[in-house]
Parts: structure tokens; C-alpha cells; sequence
């Protein structure tokens, strides 16, 4: 099993050039870059100075500047390998908006997607898994069906459509709740323990958002499951020698129907730290999904691409995080 994780760990570095060289190589070719962005800049503050018919503002010169400035000039194969060399040394470039260091401003995000995303995953297990096994055990019950439908018409709605929602019933309409943001405007001046009351009346309806795309899918995975192994053969027999149904279900069949959601564990790693770009533009959280979500919109690719390093690199550790909890799960897992 050693020898099978390490072969894993050494494929991340393959996986993740791959990754970040077709992005890198679509920022390349996607209009709408940091040149561009400049002669439109350009154009605009000269557009009441210039006639009409001088349509180009900077010359042939000052673009070519532009290019070898932001590394345009070189071949593709040549930029990446220049680019990949500086984050394998921890620098991640130069917003071309803002002009801040990269990792600086991802790093003032972290905490704030971190805070949102332990949060939801420990909501989303805390919640799923004894949904499900309730679900299970009181099959084609009066609460098995309303949950049910309660279930899919929130697994049927995206995440980001139920922030929306949210934000005008009870932040608009009935005003229970701000319209957005991680503190209030007066933060500065509350209390300690009012700082407290603040944080967490702007966090219940990001929260509900976040958990409402995976908590569909999560119960009906637990509750499918679980009704699997109350029909097996060794449940059966476990219960016929006399051992009492619930004790049978909370060490047996429990235990062998957490096999799947073991695999998924590692996948919500990613979404801990990057949260969600479009959730927290609904609700203006300044974390990491804000900071990517913006750099997409303003071409900003050094942002992007320092974004997808982090993101990528967290979805293929949780990868292999998900092959641990399925051996620690199920006895019967062995990796050659």
C-alpha cells in the first residue's frame, strides 16, 4: 500500500503540468489581456485629445514594450516553463490589475474561504450522514418522502440561485439578515462578543448556499447505501443470532456504508480553501472564489493562473486523501 501512494504522490507533479499548461495556454490566446486592456486604457484618456482619425494610441514600440513586460513575446513553451520556474519558488507574479503580488492577496483571502468552508463541510457530514440513516432505516415513511422532496428540489436548484433566493426573501424582503458581506459596517466599533453576533449573522445564509448544491447528493448516497447493506446476507444474520437491530446498524452496516463517502472526502478539499466563485459574488464575501471570479472577468492572469495553482494542487492531494479514507474505512482495501 506504501508503494501505491507514493506512485500517487509522484504523479501530481505530471497531472498538475498538464493542468496548469492548458490554462496557461488559453490565457495566451484569449482576447482581452493586459496589452489590451492598456491600448484601451490608453485610448479612453486620449480619446478628447487625439482626432478621430488616430485610432491607436500607443505605437508599434510602446506595445512591443508591453509585450516583453508582461512576457508575451516569448514563445508559449518558453513563458510557462519561465512562469512555472517562479512558482516552484513560491512567487506566483504580479496581478496585472492591481499590481499586487499574487500570493499576497490570495493569502488575505484563505481565511475567509477557510472560515466558509470548514464550516459547510462540517455541517454537510454533521447533517448527510444521520439524514441518510434516518432515511434508510424509515424507508417509504411520511419522513422519508417529505425529506426526500425537500432534498431534490434543493439539489435541483444550483447553489449560487438559492443564495439569490435567500438574499430576497430574508435579507431584502424580510430584512432578518444583511445583503451581503463577511462583517457589518460598524464592526470596528462593536464589542467583543457583538463582533461575534456580527460574523455570524452575515455567515447563516452563505453557509445554507454552500450546502445546499453537495446535501442532496450526500444523503441519497448515505441513504442508498445504507438500505444496501440492511439487506445483505451478514445483517440478516447478525440480527437472527439475536444482536439488536440498531446496535447490527450503527456497527455494521454503518460502518461499510461510510465506504462512499470516504471516496468523496478528499474532493471537498479544493472547495475548503477556493470556496465558491459564484456564491460569494452573490453575496460579496471577499474570499478566494471573489478573487478568482474577478480575475476571470478582468483578464487578470496571473490571478487566474495563481488561483488554479492552489485549486489544482488541493484537488489532486484529495485525491489521494480519499484513497486513505477508503482504507481506513474498509478493512478490505488493500493498494498494490
Amino acid at each position: 500500500m506504501k508503494a501505491y501512494f507514493i506512485r500517487r504522490a509522484l504523479l501530481i507533479f505530471p497531472t498538475f503540468i498538464g493542468v496548469t499548461l492548458v490554462v496557461f495556454a488559453i490565457t495566451r490566446f484569449v482576447p482581452g489581456g493586459p496589452v489590451e486592456r492598456m491600448i484601451a486604457e490608453a485610448r479612453t484618456q486620449q480619446s478628447s485629445l487625439v482626432s478621430a482619425e488616430q485610432s491607436q494610441p500607443l505605437s508599434d514600440d510602446q506595445i512591443e514594450e508591453l509585450k516583453a513586460y508582461y512576457g508575451f513575446d516569448k514563445p508559449l513553451v518558453v513563458s510557462y516553463f519561465s512562469w512555472l520556474s517562479k512558482v516552484m519558488r513560491g512567487d506566483l507574479g504580479t496581478s496585472t490589475r492591481y499590481y499586487d503580488p499574487v500570493l499576497q492577496m490570495i493569502a488575505g483571502r484563505v481565511p475567509i474561504s477557510l472560515y466558509f468552508g470548514l464550516i459547510s463541510l462540517v455541517l454537510l457530514y454533521g447533517v448527510c450522514i444521520p439524514l441518510g440513516l434516518a432515511k434508510a432505516v424509515r424507508h417509504n415513511t411520511g419522513f422519508d418522502n417529505i425529506s426526500s422532496f425537500l432534498v431534490f428540489v434543493g439539489y435541483a436548484i444550483p447553489g449560487w440561485v438559492v443564495g439569490v433566493l435567500l438574499l430576497l426573501l430574508f435579507a431584502a424582503k424580510w430584512e432578518l439578515f444583511p445583503l451581503g458581506g463577511f462583517v457589518g459596517d460598524f464592526y470596528d466599533e462593536l464589542s467583543g462578543w457583538e463582533k461575534v453576533k456580527d460574523i455570524i449573522w452575515h455567515t447563516v445564509l452563505p453557509v445554507v448556499s454552500y450546502v445546499a448544491g453537495s446535501f442532496a447528493v450526500m444523503t441519497m448516497l448515505m441513504k442508498n447505501t445504507l438500505m444496501d447493506n440492511l439487506s445483505a446476507d451478514y445483517m440478516r444474520t447478525a440480527v437472527a443470532k439475536g444482536l439488536p437491530f440498531r446496535r447490527a446498524v450503527l456497527k455494521h452496516a454503518m460502518r461499510n456504508s461510510l465506504i462512499p463517502i470516504a471516496t468523496s472526502f478528499g474532493n471537498n478539499i479544493s472547495i475548503i480553501l477556493t470556496g465558491s466563485f459564484l456564491i460569494e459574488k452573490v453575496f460579496n464575501i471577499d474570499g478566494m472564489g471573489l478573487l478568482g471570479y474577478e480575475a476571470v472577468v478582468e483578464r487578470d492572469f496571473p490571478v487566474v493562473l495563481g488561483v488554479l495553482v492552489i485549486s489544482s494542487l488541493l484537488f489532486l492531494i484529495g485525491n489521494i486523501l480519499s484513497d486513505i479514507c477508503v482504507a481506513l474505512t474498509d478493512p478490505r482495501v488493500r493498494f498494490q
